[in-house]
């Protein structure tokens, strides 16, 4: 399902958000597709099962899962959760967070524009 890398500085609450977003926005992930459980999930990637129920609920609250009693969690039919603006708002502030980021890395706006590219073809391919 999603990957843990030991060495990745972000937490590993963050890395199941990331990883779990990014399989729902893709389409590997469609909606009405049931997750495994937070203890299965848990097992799965030798997580503490606080960690998973911390990402599913953060993902809940983003409306992208869903909780259905008794019967498991599900990914969301998509829907428009965000006003125009604060999409837009959130935008800004993700590429500002980019840019501060590989700002000290060297690399040319060209090689960072490709690099991107690359790491967005799987969303365009969903289209």
């Amino acid at each position: 399902m999603i990957q843990i890398a030991t060495g990745d500085a972000r937490p590993v609450f963050r890395q199941i958000v990331d990883g779990l977003r990014m399989k729902i926005a893709t389409g590997e992930l469609p909606p009405g597709t049931k997750l495994p459980s937070v203890r299965g999930l848990a097992l799965q990637l030798t997580v503490n099962a606080n960690t998973v129920a911390k990402a599913y609920s953060e993902l809940t609250s983003e409306g992208l899962i869903e909780a259905r009693q008794g019967v498991g969690v599900f990914v969301s039919e998509p829907r428009q959760r965000l006003s125009d603006d604060e999409r837009r708002r959130r935008l800004d502030e993700a590429l500002k967070h980019f840019v501060s980021a590989v700002a000290a890395l060297g690399y040319e706006p060209q090689d960072l524009l490709d690099h991107l590219a690359r790491e967005l073809e799987p969303l365009a391919s969903k289209e």
